[in-house]
């Protein structure tokens, strides 16, 4: 007979096995709306990232930005905002780029139009790092 079978594991050896998952995240940013007037239009955004979409972040913008008067959500490729950081990218519905060295800009093109918002690109980092920090859970 093995080791194994003569001396099972206790219940607190098998709950000492941990394992490491990214938590949910959430960041409470402050962007700005980008138009033609030369007063920038500052407002709260959420950024957010789910386990359970591991690919994907989401964008959402309080309610009284639109006239539906409910928040307005974005999902999209963790990847495309990671790589706009760096250089232009996206040719869909969300385009990200950066803007000088502390500042990106992510463009939302909708069939209302389009929405141009710059963020700050330490802030986006952060949150970025934040959706790639393992948790350690018990198994």
């Amino acid at each position: 007979m093995s080791a194994t079978a003569e001396n099972p594991p206790t219940a607190s050896a098998a709950t000492a096995v941990a394992t490491a998952v990214v938590a949910a995240v959430e960041e409470r940013v402050t962007a700005r709306v980008i138009t033609d007037d030369p007063l920038y239009r500052k407002i709260p955004v959420a950024l957010r990232f789910a386990p359970a979409e591991p690919l994907a972040v989401r964008i959402v913008f309080p309610a009284g930005l639109s006239p539906e008067g409910t928040d307005n959500e974005w999902v999209f490729p963790r990847a495309l905002l990671e790589a706009g950081l760096q250089a232009p990218t996206g040719t869909g519905d969300v385009r990200v780029w950066p803007c000088g060295r502390v500042q990106a800009v992510v463009e939302f093109h909708s069939p209302e139009g389009v929405a141009v918002i710059q963020f700050d690109i330490a802030a986006l980092r952060r949150f970025l790092r934040r959706t790639n920090a393992p948790v350690t859970q018990p198994a």
